[in-house]
């Protein structure tokens, strides 16, 4: 049950995702930030903008190694690209990966995520919008549009850009008069609080910023045999990769190797070939370093003799350039090289080799608190019931014929939220992971939560591959059908946080087909069947443990009521004219009969809502008496409150 100050929020949040507001066509106006209302008061008064929400101040640039008082902030001007040079471009010939340069900042991880960002166009666009430039409507304004969370949020920045000693401070491009990615850098900064809370990170996390995707990670001693083909299909299908080198102490941070590969430091993918070599295929790969400089040096880089022995038309297609930052090497010789590699899946299945396969998504948004859900990992047995925990059903088994394991896959991803911003108090990420219970004594039961007894007499049958200080963890499982419970949790009790947990199932819920099925064969009733918006709604109502979807016993409730609006002939009983659709005098006639006693205010709302040129049809029936039904259960809703629920 809602507090009567959380109803009307819930009921205002809820339509508006309905209504699509945080899905990449319509973000949400990050700090309530409307990048065309801005643009377009700026071009009227004829000023430039100025953003207050990040001001060109020192506790943009950051707290500590670039705090106010830090010698690598004196003397930082900040400077329009106007101001910079004579031409400033947005961007020049097509954003490509050779526009990224680090700086001075230690984000390499994101400028690696960015440069694999430039070989997706759609992507790309999506997260950089078109129509930007500093010649047509130029107000000193732009925007940028990233995932947080399980929403997109648009991000308005002003253009002047933090300068020392005349130089940029942070990435640049190779070309000096190009600026996108000077300015995408900027937004993130302004999304995390400061320039300096984006130093040091895996490249996941901007690939997951980047596309609402969700990641995996594969340490590369122990990789799976079939590897290359994985990275191909990823790359195929506009997957983005990083790779890194682990490092054994803090001396080796950002060291470079006798052959110029560099420890601790972020790499993107960019592609694989074969080549024909000495008589037989060589697999490569092709990687950059957001440095723009500093190249591995062994085989096959660029000035490397291998490259004289190939067909020059090869050489050519594989577009080999000396001193970008990005250079090719044998596929063997990199996973003897790099320690890990970071895919991000734009969709869960993006490896599949089904391209019809479909993943369920649910989130659950959840907080660690002390003293009350930070109960830490299963080594802390007193509190570790006490953290969140979630019940998910697993149904259908996979189709899988060279399989004879009856099995259900599906991806769950734990992220904590805002960490870096956490940054500037002396606050970084926490140890995440979590474990995964089979749940046999309370099935059908949604709201469950395990007391302690439970987890002393239960092993987990899965949990996260590792608990790890990263702002995501991630495994893909396989499990028999069934209901399980999953648990998050931080390593160590009494760690606060807030974090979203998303799962990936294999199927997507039948509800709309079984429903259609059975209302279909009523041939007297109208209807074209339950509709996909319909079938949301009824799910959104009956869905009790704000998982996204009904579970067995949920889905008999609902089926029941169906069933004895249907057969108890409520519907057919005050179709008079049996039309198979009910008039407006019909439904109030109707509703009443259900036992929902209306006044004419809401009576006028729910024909206003609910017909269709003048009649209502036996599939906005059923959605109206789901609604009502649940409005009604909540006994503290306002009048206002239904009024807002039934527009």
């Amino acid at each position: 049950m809602f507090s009567y100050g959380g109803i009307s929020a819930h009921i205002s949040a809820s339509r508006l995702k309905a209504e699509g507001i945080g899905s990449c066509e319509q973000a949400v106006h990050f700090q309530n930030q409307a990048f065309e209302d801005l643009k377009r008061e700026c071009l009227e008064g004829g000023f430039l903008f100025e953003d207050p929400c990040f001001p060109a101040e020192p506790p943009s640039l950051g707290f500590k190694e670039l705090g106010p008082y830090s010698s690598k902030t004196h003397g930082v001007e900040w400077m329009r690209p106007t101001e910079l040079c004579d031409d400033p471009q947005f961007i020049m010939g097509g954003a490509t990966r050779t526009d990224i340069c680090q700086g001075a900042l230690g984000d390499c991880w994101l400028l690696a995520a960015i440069a694999s960002l430039t070989l997706n166009e759609k992507i790309l666009h999506r997260v950089v919008p078109h129509g930007q430039s500093f010649q047509e409507d130029y107000a000193g304004i732009f925007h940028f549009q990233f995932w947080q969370f399980g929403e997109w949020v648009d991000i308005v920045i002003d253009d002047r850009l933090p300068v020392k000693d005349g130089e940029l401070m942070f990435v640049h491009s190779a070309e000096g008069n190009e600026f996108w990615s000077a300015l995408i850098e900027k937004a993130y900064a302004k999304l995390n609080g400061s320039y300096e809370a984006l130093s040091g990170g895996s490249t996941t996390e901007g690939f997951e910023d980047f596309t609402g995707g969700v990641s995996e990670m594969y340490e590369l001693n122990k990789a799976p045999k079939d590897l290359y083909r994985i990275i191909s299909k990823a790359l195929e299908r506009g997957s983005l990769l990083g790779c890194s080198i682990d490092i054994t102490s803090r001396f080796d941070m950002e060291a470079v190797t006798f052959k110029k590969l560099v420890k601790g430091h972020a790499y993107s993918v960019t592609g694989l070939s074969q080549v024909n070599f000495r008589g037989h295929t060589e697999r490569l790969i092709r990687i950059r370093n957001p440095w723009g400089q500093v190249e591995w040096t062994g085989a096959w880089s660029d000035n490397s003799p291998e490259w004289d022995e190939i067909d020059p038309s090869e050489r050519e297609d594989m577009c080999l350039q000396m001193e970008d930052g990005e250079f090719w090497m044998s596929f063997s010789e990199f996973l003897r090289q790099f320690s890990r590699l970071e895919i991000c899946n734009l969709t869960p299945d993006a490896l599949s080799e089904d391209a019809m396969s479909h993943w369920n998504t649910t989130a659950f948004h959840g907080s660690w608190r002390r003293g009350s859900t930070a109960g830490g990992c299963r080594n802390h047995p007193n509190t570790f019931w006490i953290n969140p925990q979630y019940k998910i059903t697993l149904l259908e088994e996979d189709d899988d014929p060279e399989d004879d394991e009856v099995a259900c896959s599906f991806l769950v991803a734990l992220m904590q939220k805002d960490r870096r911003r956490h940054r500037r108090h002396g606050q970084d990420m926490h140890t995440i992971g979590f474990a995964i219970y089979e749940v046999r004594t309370r099935q059908g039961c949604q709201n469950v939560h395990l007391k302690k007894n439970f987890f002393l007499t239960h092993s987990s049958c899965a949990r996260s591959e590792t608990f790890i200080n990263l702002r995501e963890v991630s495994t893909r499982l396989r499990l028999p059908p069934g209901e399980y419970l999953i648990v998050p949790s931080t390593f160590e009790p009494s760690k606060e946080a807030d974090f979203v947990l998303r799962v990936f199932t294999e199927k997507q819920s039948e509800t709309e087909t079984i429903l259609n099925r059975v209302v279909l064969r009523h041939k007297d009733l109208k209807t074209d069947g339950f509709s996909m918006e319909s079938c949301r709604t009824m799910v959104n109502l009956m869905d009790k443990d704000g998982s996204a979807h009904l579970g067995l016993v949920e889905f008999q409730i609902l089926w029941n009521k169906i069933r004895k609006w249907l057969v108890s002939v409520i519907y057919r009983q005050f179709d008079l004219d049996k039309s198979g659709t009910m008039s407006s005098y019909e439904m109030r006639l109707a509703v009443e009969s259900a036992g929902f006693k209306l006044n004419n205010r809401l009576n006028q709302i729910l024909v206003a809502r609910y017909a269709e040129n003048e009649s209502i049809d036996f599939d906005n029936f059923i959605c109206c008496l789901v609604k009502l039904e649940a409005m009604f259960s909540m006994s503290l809703l306002t009048v206002l409150d239904m009024f807002l629920w039934m527009l």
